[in-house]
């Protein structure tokens, strides 16, 4: 597909020992939207990714990498690429994991439904979605964690804690994002939220997620509980400013 009317695509990884993947999902992305620039923002990988991703830059001027010295969790390595992104001109941002588990090949429909919204996010959370090869746990801290931020926040998405979608450079210049402290799962949350009550549109496309079959998961316990305990506060402290501007009105 030609991604010219949307301007210039850059699609970020972040890295962490994935010697093993990011090639063939670079090779694949590239393949699947020529177009479209490649970050990969490695934080000190000890298995030599960020020497792979020297090489790809090496032989794809299309490819770019953005060295950090040490790991400093999920949201930080995506704020440095979206920063990176914002400086050097590109129009639109795309989360990708670099895992496999986000099909490069699915890109063009998330970039296709952006030409009429602000943020799309690829669901497997919504008709169409699938999931393949992931066990049930997982499934189940997926579904309750995108149902608990929907309930407490009031935010009609439904995999809000997916990390595949596509910004409008507009979004990302209009969203604080030195606020934006939090990581893991709760760093998708908070994104998508922040974007949504900010007024722009938010849609979501059905994505297949593959588990990946190399290199470990970067889920923990910590990560689940910051997400419970940050979701809570939010959900507490708009329910609270909502209260207080409807009590202002009536006096009013």
């Amino acid at each position: 597909m030609s991604v010219a009317d949307l301007g210039r695509v850059l699609v970020v990884i972040p890295t962490y020992n994935e010697a093993e993947t990011l090639e063939p999902v670079v090779g694949r992305l590239r393949a699947s939207v020529p177009e479209a620039d490649v970050l990969v923002v490695d934080d000190g990988s000890p298995d030599g990714t960020g020497d792979i991703a020297d090489r790809l830059v090496a032989a794809d001027p299309g490819v770019h990498v953005l060295h950090r010295t040490q790991k400093a969790g999920l949201g930080a390595a995506y704020i440095a690429g979206f920063r990176w992104a914002l400086a050097e001109g590109y129009d639109v941002v795309v989360e990708m994991d670099s895992d496999g588990s986000h099909a490069p090949e699915e890109l063009p429909r998330l970039l296709t439904a952006l030409r009429e919204a602000d943020l799309v996010i690829g669901s497997r959370w919504v008709p169409g979605g699938q999931i393949r090869n992931w066990p049930l746990y997982r499934q189940v801290i997926s579904i309750g964690g995108s149902t608990y931020a929907r309930v407490l926040l009031r935010f009609p998405v439904r995999d809000s804690t997916s990390g595949y979608r596509a910004f409008r450079r507009q979004v990302l210049e209009e969203l604080k994002l030195d606020e934006v402290a939090s990581q893991g799962y709760c760093f998708q949350i908070d994104l998508a939220w922040k974007t949504w009550r900010s007024g722009f549109r938010v849609r979501e496309v059905p994505i297949t997620f593959t588990e990946r079959e190399v290199g470990r998961s970067k889920m923990s316990r910590a990560i689940v509980i910051e997400a419970l305990w940050r979701v809570a506060g939010w959900g507490l402290t708009s329910r609270s400013r909502s209260a207080r501007a409807r009590a202002l009105a009536a006096r009013n």
